[in-house]
């Protein structure tokens, strides 16, 4: 077998969108966008690429960074997430409004993964941030517009996973460890790596009590008893408030009729570092990752000068589309208008498009009427300008 020529290869980790999976795409974004425009969010964008080191995390994954030096000598980063450009966005243009701001977006991130099956090294995101809002009222219609923006992507098999960094992180920081054995001991969290977790806790030195307090808090998950279960992990008021608000909001999700989506994991830390409070995942069957993801992060803003409470999520579309197992076919044709005269053929077309209906204009002036063309656009019927309409079959 002959090598592929370069010309016609493209890098690792991206890949070209074909036409049925692009209009699927394009309508999941459009049913996301509809959601979020339903619940008064207001849409914004941003650069692909910002400064370096506005996107820089201090113990977020830097090597996942796709960086690059301008003619300036200027490092810039292509963004790795939309959370993190928001912010400053909101900083630069929008921090003297009246608050909350309820924004979404669409647009890709660009993160240098490791490629494994649903990885890639760019993907496209749909999410919303709601800034200037702290509490259960909050995080709860965050958490409740999730659950509806999976639902309004055709899912149903879903669940949420919530978690509370300010719970497990806590815990993690009274083991008294330096910087680099948190970070080992919270990126195996992550991992879900137990195993290794318990690993590195015994090489830490730290005491059976710990241990066992942050192997449980590793493992806990389940519905809301296990709420009562994280109680008895510590009497730290930071932690307990934090319990008492996730309780809040499971009773408000549960009166909004969506706590059969929720179950708790104190497990689930996020990748980014700036998360503060709530977090949370949404899984789907049969993949390995999570479909969307997000939580508090009332300190992000406060990196660019603006000291003010957020959160929000991001849904992975690629991800989701992973997860509907829909059959990305391309969209039917209304209409295959025939004929020489092609002022008139524009002039019909303009009609019927106006009517709303998707409209093909044959351009071999030969007719298509039992070709494989007109079966495999799934054309449902077949108009001579000059005649009647006939059903294509």
């Amino acid at each position: 077998m002959s090598k592929l020529s370069p010309l016609l290869q493209i890098p690792t980790g991206v890949k070209d969108v074909l036409p049925g999976e692009a209009w699927n795409k394009r309508s999941l974004e459009a049913a996301l966008v509809n959601l979020f425009q339903q619940w008064g969010y207001l849409e914004v964008a941003t650069p692909t690429f910002e400064f370096y080191e506005v996107v820089r995390e201090e113990d977020s994954p830097e090597d996942q960074l796709f960086k690059f030096i301008d003619r300036e000598g200027r490092i810039l980063a292509l963004r790795p997430d939309m959370t993190t450009p928001i912010a400053r966005l909101v900083t630069t243009h929008l921090r003297n409004g009246s608050l909350p701001l309820r924004l979404f977006y669409t647009g890709s991130v660009f993160r240098y993964e490791s490629i494994q099956t649903g990885r890639q090294r760019e993907f496209s995101q749909a999410g919303v941030e709601l800034i200037g809002a702290r509490g259960v009222g909050a995080d709860s219609e965050v958490i409740a517009l999730a659950i509806e923006a999976l639902l309004a992507c055709c899912l149903e098999q879903f669940r949420i996973g919530i978690g509370q960094v300010a719970v497990t992180k806590g815990l993690i920081e009274q083991t008294g460890q330096d910087p680099a054995a948190l970070k080992k001991i919270k990126q195996a969290i992550i991992n879900k790596d137990f195993v290794g977790l318990e690993t590195i806790l015994g090489q830490q030195g730290c005491s059976e009590e710990q241990k066992v307090k942050l192997m449980e808090t590793a493992t806990l998950h389940g519905s809301r008893e296990v709420l009562e279960k994280a109680r008895q992990l510590s009497s730290e008021p930071e932690i307990v408030n934090a319990l008492d608000a996730l309780q809040e909001v499971y009773e408000i999700l549960d009166n909004y009729g969506l706590s059969k989506y929720i179950f708790f994991d104190f497990s689930i830390l996020r990748d980014f570092d700036y998360y503060t409070g709530i977090v949370f995942e949404g899984y789907a069957p049969g993949l390995g990752y999570p479909v969307c993801g997000g939580g508090r992060y009332d300190n992000l803003l406060g990196k660019f000068g603006y000291d003010c409470p957020a959160i929000g999520f991001a849904m992975g579309l690629e991800r989701i589309m992973l997860a509907q197992n829909a059959d990305h076919g391309l969209p039917p044709v209304d209409y295959l208008l025939t004929g020489h005269d092609y002022a008139a053929l524009l002039k019909k077309a303009k009609e019927l498009r106006g009517q709303g209906f998707i409209v093909e204009i044959d351009l071999t002036g030969e007719g298509l009427l039992d070709s494989n063309y007109v079966r495999g656009r799934k054309i449902k019927h077949v108009l001579e300008v000059d005649g009647g309409i006939t059903d294509a079959g």
